[in-house]
């Protein structure tokens, strides 16, 4: 799939007028300007082809899920950008040596990610809601349970320590700009509270978990000193 380049039409039939192809929303990994949906030859279904350019987007434009034309600059495309930005560090965290249960849970995360860009590229739609919803209880659950296991926090804590904690320090950082852009683009624009809100807690689990990474590896958090005067 990824070797087929968007004007290589063999064995699939271009779109006919009566259905002009769509582009899908950027993000995730690939350029919005280079996929676009077409009809199956083999079972008449339509399928997504991408390929990794098409040049429709060289004038600084980009499409987004309700197939309308957008400047690549647009609030709500650099919000589920770092949205995706987001995804990517979870992904370069899961390369690391870390437990099962961990990476399952970064695992879902991902997966979450991926309704929220889709949901911020819709314009509205509130397909996904019904699965951000649940999952904002189930990451106060793993917040919980984290703390259950760490002792009381009397100070401020510098980001790093163990390399997976300084990584999740990392994590919580992009997160929080990715929540502070969805409440930015949700002062003009339709975007549901739920997303602000499970991002929130994201950040909080992120924060959790590097603390928890260093007890796991006996590592004691560096408190904040001020600076002398």
């Amino acid at each position: 799939m990824w070797g087929i380049r968007p004007r290589d039409t063999r064995c699939r039939p271009p779109a006919t007028p009566s259905q002009p192809p769509k582009t899908l929303p950027e993000g995730h990994g690939i350029s919005s300007d280079a996929r676009e949906e077409v009809p199956s030859m083999l079972t008449g279904d339509r399928i997504i082809r991408m390929g990794l350019y098409t040049r429709t987007g060289d004038e600084g434009q980009t499409g987004l899920a309700s197939s309308r034309r957008v400047a690549k600059y647009d609030p709500r495309i650099a919000t589920y950008g770092t949205v995706d930005e987001l995804n990517a560090f979870v992904g370069l965290l899961r390369a690391e040596d870390l437990d099962e249960d961990l990476d399952q849970k970064l695992g879902e995360i991902q997966n979450m990610l991926f309704e929220i860009g889709a949901n911020l590229a819709s314009e509205g739609e509130e397909a996904s809601l019904n699965r951000i919803r649940p999952g904002i209880a189930k990451l106060e659950d793993w917040i919980d349970a984290c703390e259950e296991q760490l002792e009381p926090l009397r100070n401020f804590v510098l980001p790093g320590g163990h390399r997976t904690a300084a990584l999740l320090h990392v994590l919580r950082t992009v997160c929080r700009r990715a929540e502070r852009e969805v409440w930015s683009l949700g002062s003009h624009e339709k975007v549901p509270v739920e997303i602000g809100i499970w991002l929130n807690r994201l950040s909080d689990l992120f924060f959790a978990w590097a603390r928890d990474a260093n007890r796991r590896h006996k590592i004691t958090d560096t408190p904040w000193e001020r600076t002398p005067e």
